[in-house]
């Protein structure tokens, strides 16, 4: 099968996935997954399954980079804090989407691929550091949105807190590979309203020295 007919078969099953925001499939469309993949794996680029990468950890099924993008509602004109770079496909996937891509990753062995593999892509609205996602990016707070891929216990303090008035933030949730569920937060004048979006599975986020695991 070629990369065009992999894409187009993609594209038919997120759509009945579910996603129907236009400018999400397009993105997805537009970035080429088998570039984010290992060699071994570049045959299952195009499918809907998430794959292996290196430091134990994966490149997320194209279904929960879909919906979970979606779920953050991102136009032009915003900025997204990005926590897990993982290999960087759902880094590339929010640049087509937003102003600017700020994305942390603990490992900078991955970091250093993402920032090549963009680098070639020429995604330029992205700007990378390692670090503790868990901790947050405050020197560029407040985000409009922020997109946790790696599951957490609860809601991440130093992240809601970063997140603007009428921002979103998107994250996994549950201290159980087998029971977790996306979670959208919202964060009012009031307090966070918290929304549950359904189920999926995501590595745990790790909070202290850096170089340690998160993302996909």
């Amino acid at each position: 099968m070629s990369d065009a007919d992999g894409r187009a078969r993609l594209i038919l099953e997120l759509r009945r996935c579910g996603v129907a925001d236009l400018r999400v499939l397009n993105a997805m469309e537009r970035v080429p997954r088998e570039f984010f993949v290992p060699p071994a794996f570049v045959h299952q680029a195009w499918e809907n399954v998430a794959l292996p990468i290196d430091c134990g950890q994966t490149i997320s099924q194209p279904a929960v980079v879909a919906r979970m993008t979606e779920a953050l509602q991102v136009d032009d004109r915003t900025r997204v804090l990005e926590i897990g770079t993982g290999s960087g496909y759902q880094t590339a996937v929010l640049s087509y989407l937003c102003r600017r891509v700020y994305t942390i990753e603990r490992h900078r062995e991955l970091l250093g691929q993402a920032e090549s593999r963009l680098a070639k892509l020429r995604r330029r609205n992205i700007t990378a550091r390692p670090g503790d996602g868990a901790l947050g990016w405050p020197e560029q707070a407040p985000f409009e949105r922020i997109l946790v891929t790696a599951a957490a216990i609860d809601i991440p303090p130093n992240l809601s807190a970063q997140l603007a008035i009428g921002g979103i933030m998107v994250v996994p949730i549950g201290d159980d590979s087998a029971n977790q569920c996306i979670v959208r937060v919202r964060r009012e004048e009031t307090g966070l309203d918290i929304e549950e979006l359904g189920p999926v599975k995501f590595v745990p986020l790790i909070s202290g020295r850096a170089g340690e695991a998160v993302s996909g």
